[in-house]
């Protein structure tokens, strides 16, 4: 395993709609597993194969607490099957997107199916934390970013801030 760099904004790249896995083979769970090894080493919760510059649809999370023992887990192909009315509000943060956090609405609860990384087609019910980071790593897989859910003026605060950096 090994730790991959994690590209941020404004690489085009994070905007683009990652390509379906199509066969869960060694290259792809040894993906998996060095974009978990990348995640924890951030620090993160949640981490999508586009933030380490491979656009395809896998995204792995692990949203237990401190004091917890690990619990990673892999989504291959995740997609939404479902989603609440009821809302839940998140402070938000993104390796991609370094120091910036906003509170972000999304629905209190999903329903995901996806292959785990045995290729085994999987299904779960989330809510709280997990259902937040599903929602927001998916969207990862889609081209779209936590700040494309807030506020025009807070969004391209954000945007100046790092295309500034990216030219100094």
């Amino acid at each position: 395993m090994s730790v991959k760099p994690i590209i941020i904004i404004p690489d085009p790249l994070l905007r683009e709609v990652s390509k379906p896995v199509t066969v869960v083979d060694e290259r792809i769970v040894r993906l998996a597993d060095d974009m978990l090894e990348t995640m924890y080493e951030a620090p993160g919760v949640g981490l999508a194969a586009v933030q380490v510059g491979v656009p395809v649809r896998l995204l792995v999370l692990d949203v237990t607490g401190k004091d917890e023992p690990d619990n990673p887990q892999v989504f291959i192909n995740p997609q939404i099957l479902w989603t609440s009315e009821e809302r839940s509000v998140y402070e938000e943060g993104c390796l991609s997107i370094p120091g910036a956090y906003a509170e972000v609405e999304r629905p209190a609860k999903v329903r995901v199916s996806y292959l785990d990384r045995l290729g085994k087609a999987q299904e779960v019910k989330a809510d709280g934390l997990l259902a937040t980071c599903l929602q927001h790593e998916i969207d990862h897989l889609d081209g779209v970013l936590f700040i494309d859910h807030i506020s025009r003026l807070k969004r391209d605060m954000v945007i100046r801030r790092f295309k500034k950096h990216t030219r100094d």
